[in-house]
């Protein structure tokens, strides 16, 4: 029988969770679109300095990695909110590897913003007030971005008639708040939404839909004062979650939004 290949676009992943979900798919033999975006976040004491380095990174370690060990990798530097992005994605995988049918929504344009005058959160990290500039850094990437990229996907592989496909987004905080990091939950809440949704309208084209919230994952933000709250997952842990979600044995697996601890 023929090996049947699949082309997925992982975004974010530069570094932590996208990162370790690019690698995890990779070794299942998945050909892998690596986006991201490099930028140096607000300065915070509080957040170990490796954090800030591997924003500012870009995608060369990672790829580096998957062909290393025998995978397919390409990188490529895109902003998410810019609504153009969606089909520059699409293109590339397609050109380099072929149709997607893997599409990981990962990045995330996270700032902590909250609606108390509080400058730290209980582990001392810096808070924002809630503004225009918070509302749009993270609803343009984790919301629109995951709209538009799901919109893109659909479209491209209902033309083809695709009967086979996998949507995972990443959630955090979710549909119940998540203090002091309330336009990121809220708009991990509409990316959440916009998954659902998906499972709904693209099951009948083979397309299965949901949504992993981790636990705290050590992305590199962890400080010694989380660390003595919290059980600590490591990016590889919510990888192989996600992983098992794009695979076959997943097939009737839709419209869920996984929790790990």
């Amino acid at each position: 029988m023929p090996v049947v290949t699949h082309t997925a676009i992982v975004t974010g992943a530069n570094q932590g969770i996208g990162a370790a979900t690019a690698r995890a798919l990779a070794a299942r033999g998945v050909d892998v679109l690596v986006t991201f975006l490099r930028f140096a976040p607000a300065p915070d004491p509080s957040v170990p300095r490796d954090y800030f380095t591997a924003r500012e990174s870009d995608a060369g370690a990672v790829v580096a990695a998957i062909t290393g060990a025998g995978g397919r990798a390409h990188a490529l530097e895109v902003d998410l909110a810019d609504p153009l992005a969606p089909a520059e994605l699409f293109d590339t995988a397609e050109r380099v590897f072929g149709p997607v049918d893997v599409l990981v929504n990962n990045a995330s344009g996270w700032v902590q913003d909250t609606f108390l005058a509080a400058a730290t959160d209980r582990f001392g990290r810096v808070l924002r007030a809630v503004t225009p500039q918070t509302f749009d850094a993270q609803f343009a990437v984790d919301a629109r971005a995951g709209a538009l990229l799901i919109a893109e996907f659909a479209r491209r592989h209902v033309a083809r008639g695709g009967d086979w496909g996998r949507i995972v987004g990443l959630t955090s905080g979710g549909p119940h708040g998540f203090p002091s990091e309330v336009s990121y939950g809220a708009a991990k809440a509409a990316l959440e939404n916009y998954a659902m949704s998906a499972a709904a309208e693209l099951w009948p084209h083979g397309i299965t839909s949901n949504v992993v919230k981790p636990g705290v994952t050590d992305t590199g933000w962890v400080n010694d004062a989380v660390r003595a709250q919290h059980d600590v997952s490591q990016p590889e842990d919510v990888a192989e979650v996600v992983a098992f979600l794009c695979s076959d044995a997943a097939g009737k697996v839709t419209g869920n939004v996984i929790t790990l601890h």
